[in-house]
This record gives structure tokens, sequence and C-alpha cells, in this order.
């Protein structure tokens, strides 16, 4: 009898892998942290955390061979969550520590905070809480996606030192404000919902966001997509 589809945590040596473990568990759903192509292959979605530097990242999803299968997997619906590093990934291109490539699934850029912005000096990394907003009060948006039911103007917690910058503004779900900087902090496409912040960190609303993930887990359309390696 074959084991029941999981959620697989991918593990590439940079993340905060046990938290969103918990996470999971709190919302009801099956997870397994693994680096395993054959496991991720056949899991019912797909999350990606990270902390660290991009281009590491990057080459521990190729030494892994990870790569091809998390692309493969969001190319046929599979439910994708991105964390952090995990969601500065899915670019084409980051600028830390010189020009990395990404996994290309989103187009647009990695960039670093300015040293200064309209209020002055900076302080980089952000650390902390701060507020989410949909653009152009556009809450709607928010609707079939991770972010059902959360406020429009909500606190989430954020560790970051770049930011993305989607070419298509219309995937961006939410923008933030750092010392005068209005950044994306959280992106939809398809099957794949990403964000800047932590979720597993944000209390009760980031379970809120695990909640509306494993809901699109039980799609049938998900459901089916997750069967495709049987």
């Amino acid at each position: 009898m074959s084991e029941p589809r999981s959620v697989a945590i991918i593990d590439y040596g940079m993340g905060n892998l046990f938290n969103v473990e918990r996470a999971l568990s709190r919302v009801g759903l099956a997870s397994r942290i693994t680096g395993d192509p054959d496991i991720v292959r056949r899991a019912a979605g797909l999350i990606l955390p990270g902390v660290g530097a991009f281009g590491d990242a990057m080459d521990n999803l190729k030494r892994l061979g990870l790569v091809e299968i998390i692309k493969g997997g969001i190319a046929r619906g599979l439910p994708f969550l991105g964390i952090c590093l995990g969601m500065q990934l899915l670019m084409d291109e980051s600028e830390e520590f010189g020009n990395h490539k990404g996994l290309g699934v989103l187009k647009g850029r990695v960039v670093k905070f300015p040293s200064s912005g309209p209020a002055g000096k900076i302080k980089v990394p952000q650390v902390g809480w701060n507020k989410i907003s949909a653009p152009a009060g556009e809450h709607k948006a928010w609707q079939d996606t991770c972010l059902a039911g959360i406020v429009d103007g909500e606190h989430m917690y954020f560790v970051h030192s770049f930011y993305v910058e989607p070419i298509d503004e219309t995937i961006v779900l939410s923008r933030t404000s750092y010392e005068g900087i209005d950044y994306c902090s959280a992106v939809g496409q398809g099957s794949v919902f990403a964000c800047q912040f932590h979720p597993e960190r944000s209390a009760d609303v980031g379970i809120k966001l695990y909640a509306n993930f494993a809901g699109l887990i039980h799609k049938p359309a998900c459901r089916q997509a997750g069967s495709d390696y049987g």
C-alpha cells in the first residue's frame, strides 16, 4: 500500500523548516521535510522556505537535483508556497553578492534595500512586524489565494535585506513600506503563492495563511495535479 501523499517542505539546507512543519500540523496538513527528489516529485504540494544567500541556495537546489522537479511541479499546477528566500528564488535573477540566475518561474529580479531613503539612512535587514496592503486597495484580489480572509493592512513578521521586483505588476498581491521604500511583499500566479514575510512567525494570522494553503491542496484540480506521478 502506497504512503499517503503529503506536502514536501523542501530541505536544501537553508530554511526555517521545523516551524513550517509545526504550522502545517496546526492546520491538519501532513508534511515531510525532505531533499529527496523522488519524494518531492510525488508530493501533494510544495513549500520552499529559505533564509540565507540566493547564490548558495540555487547551488544547493542544483546539487540536489531539485530545480527541474520544482519547476515541473509548478508547471502542472501543484500548489506551491514560497517563503522569504523561497519567494526570491522564483525570480529570474538576484543581485545578492554578484549576479545569480534564479528558477525563472516569475519574471523579475531581486534587489537590496538602498542604503538611504526619504527618511534618511535605512537599517538593513528589516526585522520585525510590518503591514501588508493590497495594491491600489484591490483587496478582492486576495480571494481564492493564501491571503483570503486576511485583513488588508494586517501585520506580518519580516526578516530580510532583499526584495523582489516583478516585471508583471498584475501578480503582485501585497505591498509593504519600509523606511519609505514601497516594495512587493507577496505574489500570486496560477498555483503559486509566495511571500517575503514569514507566516510561521506571524501568530494567528500566519496560521490563517497556512489554512488557506491547506484548502488549496484539497481542491479537486490540485489533487489531480498531485496524482500525476502516481
